[in-house]
C-alpha cells in the first residue's frame, strides 16, 4: 500500500517525479522561432491530450488545480475546453523534497478528490488550513501529511510589480490579517514585506495590472487608492456600491471610472481580450462602430431583416410602410389599424395595442408584429456581453432562455454566434441605466459574483437594477413587465400597478380569489375595479406564445 511507502523508497520516487518533469520540461521547451501558444506539457490529471500554453490570453474561467479566476497566462486542452490551469498551477513540480514545513521526507503532487492515493481510513485534512477543498495538494505517503498548493506552494519571494514595488515574502505561519490591497479580512498565509510591513493574500498577488471590462471603452489600471486621484467616484461603476477609497481599485483616469477589484475581475463584467495587442484607440473606435451600427439600424428597416413592399406617403411628407416581408415569417404583412384584443405580438410576445401593427394578408394566418418589432437591428450591442448579438427567430413550438432574466421566451430575440447566449426582445432593449415608473430615482445595472434579492419579487439574482440613492432593487424579470396585458378571461386589458388599489388592507385575486401580497405589483382593470395577480395574467412562462 501507498501508505507503507518506506522513506528511501518514497525519497527515490521524489526524485524520480523530479527528473521526469524535468526531462518533460527539456522536451517542451520549444525553440525561440516556434509561437508561445504552442508550448505544450503532459499533465498528470489529464493523459489523454497535451495542455497548451498562452502567455497572453485573460480568460477569467476557474483553475482546476486551485480553483482561483485564470487572469493571466495559462495552460488548457484544446480538444477538452473546460481543462484549464494557470501556469504555475499547470507547472508544479512532481515532487518536493525539504519542503520547510515538513523537511524530513519528500512530498509527491495529487489531486485532493483522488482518494484513492491516501491510506484506507486516514484521509486527511490539509495541515495549515485543516480544511479539504478538493485541489492540488502535496502529499507525504509515510506520516500522511498534506499541504493544499496554495498553503504550501508559495514562492520564497515574488517580484509582484504590478501590486507593489518592493519584493514580497511569504510568511509561514496561518493566521487572520487584513490584506493591503483588497482591504478583506481573510486567514492564510500573507505575502508580506519587510521594508514597508505591507501584506496581501497570495491570489492579490497575482491580480492583473491592466484589465479591460464589457462596460467601458478604455483599459482600466490597478491603482492602491483613490486617494491619490482627482476623482469624484463614490460608486463602483459595474455593481454600483460605494468603493472604499482607501484600497485598490480598477480605474480609468480619462473618464473617473472606477470599479471593485473582485467586479473588475468577474465572469460578466471581464473581456476575454488579448490586452498586449489592446491599444486605447482600437477600443474606442470599435466600440463606437458598434454604437454606430446600432443606431443606424435602429433609425431604418434592414432590408435583410424587413423588405418594403408597398408604401404610402402622408400629409406631411412622411413615407410609411404599408406592406412589408419580414424574415420571421412566410407571408407579406400589412399595416393595420384594427386592434383587435387579447391578441399577442409574434416578435415581443407582448400584447397588440392601438394605434397600429402588421398583421399577415393571408385572412387564416394570424401573425401579428408590433411595427417596432419590425425596426429592431440586424446587430446590437448590450452591456452584459462582451460580443455582438444578432437578431434570430425561435419557432413557437421552440424555445429559448434569457440571460438576463432568466426566463424561457419564443419569437423574436438577440444571440451571440460565439457563445450561444441569448436576449428576448425586452432585455435586449435594456442599458446600463433604467428610469422606471415604479421608483423615483435612476437604476444602474449593476453585476455581482453573489446574488442581490430583489425589492419587489424577493428573487435573488446575479444582473440587476440597483438605486444608489437608496438599496431599491430590480430585477429583469420585473423590469421588464408589460405596462399593459391582456387575459382571454377578461375583455378589457389591464394595467401593471406598483401600489394597493386602496387602504384596506385586505387585497385578493379576482382571478384565483387567493390574497394578493401588497408588497408586490399587480394588474388593474380600471373599468371593472378587477385586480389580479401577476401569474394569472400572464401565465408562469409569459414570454412564450
Amino acid at each position: 500500500m501507498a501508505g507503507n511507502l518506506g522513506e528511501e523508497d518514497q525519497t527515490q520516487k521524489a526524485k524520480e517525479v523530479q527528473k521526469e518533469q524535468q526531462t518533460e520540461a527539456e522536451t517542451t521547451d520549444h525553440p525561440k522561432s516556434v509561437p508561445k501558444e504552442m508550448k505544450q506539457l503532459q499533465h498528470f490529471r489529464h493523459p489523454e491530450h497535451p495542455l497548451v500554453f498562452n502567455e497572453d490570453r485573460i480568460y477569467g474561467k476557474f483553475c482546476l488545480g486551485c480553483y482561483e479566476r485564470i487572469l493571466g497566462p495559462s495552460y488548457r486542452c484544446k480538444e477538452c475546453d473546460g481543462f484549464r490551469h494557470h501556469q504555475s498551477c499547470a507547472e508544479l513540480p512532481l515532487g518536493l523534497l525539504h519542503h520547510p514545513l515538513h523537511p524530513l521526507h519528500p512530498l509527491i503532487l495529487i489531486y485532493e478528490r483522488t482518494d484513492h492515493l491516501e491510506p484506507e481510513g486516514e484521509k486527511s485534512n490539509c495541515e495549515v488550513c485543516k480544511e479539504r477543498r478538493w485541489e492540488y495538494c502535496y502529499f507525504c505517503y509515510r506520516c500522511n501529511f498534506k499541504l493544499h498548493i496554495k498553503c504550501g506552494s508559495l514562492a520564497p519571494t515574488t517580484e509582484a510589480t504590478k501590486v507593489h514595488h518592493h519584493p514580497l515574502t511569504p510568511y509561514w505561519k496561518w493566521m487572520t490579517f487584513t490584506c493591503d490591497l483588497c482591504g478583506e479580512e481573510d486567514k492564510g498565509m500573507p505575502y508580506v514585506c519587510t521594508s514597508c510591513g505591507f501584506g496581501i493574500h497570495t491570489r492579490c498577488a497575482n491580480f492583473p495590472g491592466r484589465l479591460k471590462v464589457v462596460r467601458h471603452n478604455h483599459p482600466l489600471n490597478l491603482i492602491h487608492s483613490l486617494e491619490l486621484h482627482q476623482s469624484n467616484s463614490q460608486f463602483c461603476q459595474l455593481c454600483f456600491l460605494k468603493v472604499d477609497t482607501n484600497y485598490g481599485l480598477y480605474y480609468c483616469s480619462r473618464c473617473d471610472f472606477v470599479a471593485h477589484l473582485d467586479c473588475a475581475m468577474s465572469w460578466g463584467n471581464m473581456e476575454d481580450i488579448n490586452l498586449l495587442e489592446l491599444k486605447e484607440e482600437e477600443s474606442v473606435e470599435s466600440k463606437a462602430m458598434l454604437e454606430n451600427v446600432d443606431s443606424k439600424l435602429d433609425q431604418s428597416v434592414d432590408s435583410e431583416i424587413c423588405e418594403v413592399i408597398k408604401t404610402t406617403v402622408e400629409e406631411d411628407g412622411t413615407e410609411t410602410a404599408t406592406e412589408i416581408k419580414h424574415f420571421s415569417h412566410e407571408h407579406h404583412l400589412k399595416l393595420t389599424d384594427e386592434v383587435p384584443n387579447n391578441k399577442i405580438c409574434d416578435g415581443c410576445v407582448r400584447a397588440i395595442l392601438p394605434p397600429s401593427f402588421y398583421s399577415c394578408v393571408k385572412s387564416n394566418c394570424s401573425f401579428f408584429l408590433h411595427i417596432s418589432c419590425t425596426k429592431l437591428p440586424k446587430i446590437k450591442q448590450h452591456p452584459l456581453h462582451q460580443h455582438p448579438l444578432t437578431l434570430t427567430l425561435t419557432f413557437r413550438n421552440y424555445r429559448a432562455l434569457c440571460y438576463a432574466c432568466d426566463q424561457y421566451f419564443n419569437g423574436l430575440g438577440y444571440e451571440c454566434d460565439k457563445c450561444y447566449i441569448r436576449f428576448d426582445v425586452q432585455c435586449s432593449l435594456t442599458s446600463n441605466t433604467l428610469t422606471h415608473a415604479c421608483h423615483e430615482h435612476p437604476l444602474y445595472l449593476s453585476i455581482t459574483d453573489y446574488k442581490q434579492k430583489c425589492s419587489i419579487c424577493d428573487s435573488e439574482e446575479y444582473r440587476v437594477f440597483r438605486c444608489t440613492t437608496c438599496e431599491f432593487v430590480l430585477d429583469f424579470k420585473c423590469a421588464t413587465l408589460p405596462q399593459t396585458a391582456w387575459n382571454n378571461q377578461h375583455e378589457h386589458p389591464f394595467t401593471l400597478c406598483y401600489a394597493p388599489e386602496d387602504d384596506s388592507n385586505e387585497y385578493y385575486c379576482d382571478i384565483c380569489e387567493e390574497e394578493r401580497d401588497p408588497k408586490q405589483w399587480f394588474y388593474y382593470c380600471a373599468d371593472c375595479s378587477f385586480p389580479a395577480h401577476s401569474k394569472c395574467i400572464l401565465g408562469y412562462r409569459p414570454n412564450i406564445k
